[in-house]
């Protein structure tokens, strides 16, 4: 607000100084108009030119505006620049953090004995008249004040909106980790403990750690990309370049089923050619079904069923009952909690629990917007 006061100070200066401006200001008190002289322009200067310190220092810049006019209706020069008082209370009340309390009262008081002395020096101003002028001069404090809260306002809110920002871009990406992580090291694990068992099958020792080797090194890609996600660059980046990292269903597939997971896959319709966010979810539902299904259900059969819609993905992953490991994939619950709110904000719909007759179920329908 301080900013426009740097001209303000100096124009009132040249305006006051005007012949034709002389003793029309404000005039408060009964002292009898007196002509400028050389002192008159020290006062005009003196309540006009702090106007240009506001920026820096308001309650300096506000005793000095103050001062001038004070001297200004003692003294009867009663100047166009007393003016600068109004501005210099507004810029107070909207600028001032500290001591705002001590400077009402500091003001009050002051604006009391210039009140009693101008009384004394020439009587003609009523009672009124004073807590008139006092009741004006608080409203432009005050209105100040509201600016000052209406800053501060928008400054939390901005404030807020920063952290909210902050915190949802650290839940997605803690969100990609635990379902990169998850899926892949769950892979390998499942294929390194199937190697122990295929030391007199050297074909199929070869083929689990071939295996295993290729999921590492997708893990190590996707985790790459998920740290680009974390550099200070990042957010300058194309909108296509930030997007997160996905495979084809098909792929997913064929990697759970290399960990030796039997996995019967349908997939009705186009996907879409570029990973749009209905297509990221659905991917990780997938993913994250899958992933359970490995932990908890190994070597059970799974069905993996993707329908794209015109307006909508839909996903089901299933295991069959067989091994009783699949009625209820333990676990912290973050990855289905995960998956329920990333369904949840494009507006869809996400179920996970026991089917009848034994099993897991996983379902998701995600709104799409468009052909996918």
């Amino acid at each position: 607000m301080s900013a426009w006061f740097l001209p303000l100070g100096p124009l009132l200066l040249a305006t006051a100084l005007l012949p034709s401006m002389q003793s029309h200001g404000t005039r408060l008190g009964g002292v009898a108009d007196r002509p400028y002289d050389a002192l008159a322009v020290a006062v005009i200067a003196l309540e006009s030119l702090p106007l240009t310190l506001f920026r820096r220092w308001p309650l300096a810049g506000t005793a000095l505006v103050v001062a001038g006019f004070a001297l200004d209706q003692l003294l009867g020069y009663h100047s166009l620049a007393g003016t600068a008082l109004a501005f210099a209370l507004l810029a107070a009340g909207s600028q001032v953090d500290r001591h705002r309390r001590a400077t009402v009262l500091t003001l009050s008081v002051a604006y009391a004995a210039l009140a009693v002395a101008l009384a004394r020096l020439g009587p003609g101003e009523s009672v009124s008249g004073y807590v008139t002028f006092y009741v004006v001069t608080s409203l432009v404090w005050a209105m100040g004040s509201w600016l000052r809260t209406a800053r501060l306002a928008e400054v939390e809110r901005r404030r807020r909106i920063a952290d909210e920002t902050r915190t949802a871009e650290r839940t997605r990406i803690a969100r990609e980790l635990h379902d990169v992580v998850t899926h892949h090291v769950t892979a390998m694990v499942v294929q390194a403990e199937a190697a122990r068992y295929l030391t007199a099958a050297p074909d199929r020792l070869d083929q689990t750690l071939t295996a295993v080797s290729d999921t590492g090194r997708q893990a190590i890609s996707d985790l790459r990309h998920l740290l680009d996600l974390l550099n200070p660059d990042h957010g300058r980046r194309p909108a296509e370049a930030r997007a997160p990292h996905v495979g084809t269903l098909g792929d997913l597939v064929e990697q759970t089923r290399r960990a030796g997971q039997p996995v019967e896959f349908t997939e009705e319709g186009t996907a879409p050619e570029s990973a749009g966010s209905a297509h990221l979810v659905a991917y990780r539902v997938v993913q994250e079904a899958l992933t359970n299904a490995l932990k908890y259900a190994h070597g059970i059969r799974t069905s993996v069923a993707v329908r794209h819609g015109e307006q909508e993905i839909t996903v089901e992953v299933s295991t069959d009952a067989a091994g009783s490991r699949s009625a209820s994939p333990g676990g912290s619950g973050r990855g289905l909690a995960g998956l329920r709110e990333r369904v949840d904000v494009l507006g869809g719909e996400f179920s996970a629990g026991e089917r009848t007759g034994g099993g897991f179920s996983v379902r998701a329908r995600i709104p799409s917007g468009s052909p996918s």
